[in-house]
């Protein structure tokens, strides 16, 4: 058994068992219960890994591959692909739409809009813009510049997409290991003159879509919090109180995952070839010292993925403003936001440079962190959207001091309590989609994915009690949903 020694109410610490100092542990004592050994071994085994100086678990976290879900890893000298996870850059973003609330009471009207982003947005591995008849299409020369370029002033306006909104992006484009965007297309042309990208056509025309698994499109109505700071950070960030916004959970789809899984596979094999030991014998903690050429094409091909789901989130955001102008003309909207949590990021930490991973995690900067000088945000730290579950609500947060404890990190959302299998299992389908129609919140689909279901993720309000009362971040505005679009075949009423 690994203990987990509480130092107040929301941490506690775990010991490593070697001479490191111990492991954060951000969490109440229920949601210090949710952590089984897995997870904890895996935390260990990623905080005695090379060149790691910090580790944090988060609320949310639960087994992934090598590193939990919901950790942040810190190194001054190495990069990690299992602490960033196969969906490079799996991000949030959430458009707030000058529409009150009261526009989309009714259930033919929210039937409609469904139906208008499910033509745009498809949904489902695999699937792209030929899934999706009023999808924007992306050809191979625009997709390329993409890759390259992530959400460029030229990119922006060749789709559709109101260049200002890459102003409100934590990262509105990625560059290459020496800091240039010539290192990623000399990398790109590299996969595809080789057959790394056989389909590489058939994987941009997945710009502007939906994954499986828990992405998500949800509308939303905001609430703002009744104080005074939640009033001043929602004016900043455009949260207007009241009317409706819309929550989108996706990633870098297809190319990120193929890049994720191509660095996985060389990564190991150079282990293999070499005779190196791995981080707690774990084939997915394998890592490149920075410097070394492992460590460029890394940095390159997470970069390339990046750029992707940028373009991505941008998009589909266009597009479903798109859709609620068709079904309620006139509909203004404004991009409040677009935030990473699978992503290794330079920041300063203990006043060193160092890569922060962040895997089902979500930075979180307060007023006057240096790095948002010269921002909207410099006075009020920036938004942070966590999703919870479509009947708990999600929410918009702001980060406080005492987010250094958390190297400047908070968690991605509630985590999961049952895997996939288990929750399919255990989970009545009928219990399910009935919970839906007693909340009044529609889908998209003919039966909601039982492995998505609320009862297969932690206690969202007790996630956001540990946040709060760590000290990390207070709560701006819940969101509360009134559909949302997952995986699944065509519903209707």
């Amino acid at each position: 058994m690994h203990p987990l020694i509480p130092t107040s109410d929301a941490t506690s610490i775990l010991p490593t068992g070697a001479k490191t100092p111990p492991i954060t542990v951000i969490g109440t004592e229920a949601i210090r219960a949710t952590f089984d050994e897995q997870c904890l071994q895996q935390a260990i085994n990623s905080r005695l890994a090379p060149g790691v100086t910090d580790l944090v678990l988060n609320p949310d976290a639960h087994c992934g591959y090598g590193a939990p879900v919901g950790c942040v890893l810190v190194s001054p000298t190495h990069v990690y692909p299992g602490p960033v996870g196969v969906d490079i850059k799996c991000s949030m973003s959430l458009l707030q739409l000058d529409l009150p609330a009261d526009q989309i009471i009714d259930r033919p009207t929210r039937r409609a809009l469904i139906n208008a982003i499910c033509e745009r947005t498809p949904t489902g591995a695999g699937r792209g813009q030929r899934h999706a008849k009023k999808s924007r299409f992306v050809d191979e020369t625009l997709g390329r510049q993409a890759v390259i370029e992530g959400a460029s002033e030229s990119v922006c306006t060749q789709l559709g997409i109101p260049p200002e909104w890459a102003l409100r992006c934590e990262d509105s484009s990625h560059v290459g290991h020496d800091g240039t965007s010539a290192a990623l297309g000399e990398r790109l042309q590299r996969h595809l003159d080789g057959s790394f990208f056989r389909k590489f056509a058939d994987k941009i025309n997945q710009l502007g879509s939906y994954g499986g698994g828990n992405h998500f499109g949800e509308c939303e109505i905001v609430h703002v919090e009744d104080n005074d700071r939640a009033r001043a950070a929602a004016d900043v960030f455009g949260l207007q109180d009241g009317k409706v916004a819309f929550l989108s959970h996706c990633g870098s789809r297809g190319i990120g995952h193929n890049l994720a899984s191509g660095q996985f596979k060389a990564l190991q094999a150079k282990f293999e070839n070499w005779n190196i030991p791995l981080p707690g014998g774990d084939r997915e903690l394998v890592y490149a010292p920075l410097g070394t050429p492992e460590a460029d094409a890394y940095l390159d091909d997470m970069a390339l993925g990046a750029n992707f789901a940028t373009v991505n989130h941008l998009l589909i955001n266009a597009l479903v403003l798109e859709a609620f102008q068709e079904v309620i003309p006139g509909v203004k909207g404004q991009l409040v936001y677009f935030i990473s949590h699978n992503i290794a990021r330079q920041e300063v930490v203990n006043n060193r440079m160092s890569w922060v991973h962040r895997k089902g995690s979500t930075r979180a900067f307060p007023a006057g962190h240096h790095a948002l000088k010269g921002t909207i945000y410099e006075s009020t730290g920036h938004p942070i959207l966590l999703p919870g579950n479509p009947q708990a609500g999600s929410s918009v947060m702001v980060a406080d001091e005492g987010a250094a404890l958390s190297c400047y990190s908070v968690n991605h959302g509630a985590g999961r309590m049952l895997g996939r299998k288990a929750a399919i299992r255990q989970l009545d389908q009928k219990e399910v989609d009935q919970s839906f129609t007693e909340h009044d919140i529609l889908t998209n689909c003919r039966q909601y994915p039982k492995d998505e279901a609320p009862a297969a993720y932690k206690d969202f309000d007790e996630v956001l009690r540990s946040v709060k009362s760590a000290g990390l971040a207070t709560e701006v505005a819940r969101l509360k949903a009134r559909f949302v679009i997952k995986d699944g075949d065509q519903a209707d009423d």
